[in-house]
């Protein structure tokens, strides 16, 4: 039996499920102290948070509430948003420490080896949404229409479309970190996923019609490309991580 194998059934033994269910409720009581940390820092600097999200939405754009609650409503949601972007690399932090029991030595360093890209990758994620896709988003809702209304959305719808482009387009960077991992796994093959160019590519124009506001074709596509781009980027490193699993020995005749 492998070293490997038999180091993981080893550490598993050790932890009954108990012990498992304590563990997790201790990770997630962390996890959640971090948010509330994090969310009360956003109280504090909740106007400079507020402009910059503000600072997409074209010149002239008038926002609006029709309800009372809705100031506070936002208040508390953009810093609630603010709180779990910040503390995004602690809460996958949390989530490997959870799951090391079950892993080898090796494997631990390898996946403490790519925390800081995971983190990297979500940023790189969120700054493209912010300076590429929402000018562009925002353009296309301030202009459309704009010939038969007067186009004064609320508060509330627009800071909705900022916080779920920007957070989802920052999960959806993730995608090379994740398959790379799941490729030093032995879980998929570079092979795998190049069979599977065409299927992706459908994929991600889905994806990018659940995370872009708009029906705009050009919205979709700024936001679908780099996610193909992303999956070339996946195979890459794939190959990279990738150890082809020994074949057995024949068996004797």
């Amino acid at each position: 039996m492998p070293a490997e194998t038999t180091s993981r059934e080893a550490t598993t033994e050790k932890m009954p499920i108990m012990e498992h269910l304590v563990e997790m409720r201790n990770r997630l009581f962390k996890s959640v102290a971090a948010v509330i940390v994090t969310t009360a820092f956003a109280f504090i600097f909740y106007n400079q948070i507020f402009e910059f999200l503000l600072a997409p939405a074209p010149s002239g754009l008038e926002l609006q509430t029709i309800t009372v609650m809705e100031p506070l409503s936002i208040f508390f949601r953009v810093c609630l948003t603010a709180g779990i972007v910040v503390a995004m690399p602690y809460l996958v932090y949390q989530l490997f420490a959870f799951v090391s029991p079950a892993l080898t030595a090796k494997e631990k360093r390898y996946i403490y080896w790519i925390l800081p890209a995971v983190t990297a990758m979500f940023f790189v994620g969120v700054a493209f949404a912010y300076f590429v896709a929402l000018p562009r988003a925002m353009g296309f809702f301030a202009t459309f229409g704009s010939e038969w209304v007067n186009i004064e959305p609320t508060i509330s719808s627009y800071i909705n479309i900022v916080t779920r482009l920007m957070v989802g387009v920052g999960l959806m960077f993730e995608t090379p970190i994740i398959i790379m991992f799941l490729a030093r796994m032995g879980l998929v093959t570079p092979k795998w996923l190049a069979a599977r160019r065409k299927l992706w590519i459908v994929l991600a124009f889905v994806i990018a019609a659940l995370i872009t506001p708009t029906f705009d074709p050009i919205n979709q596509t700024i936001i679908a490309l780099p996610l193909i781009i992303l999956l070339e980027l996946s195979i890459w490193l794939a190959k990279l991580v990738y150890k082809k699993k020994p074949e057995p020995p024949p068996a004797e005749v």
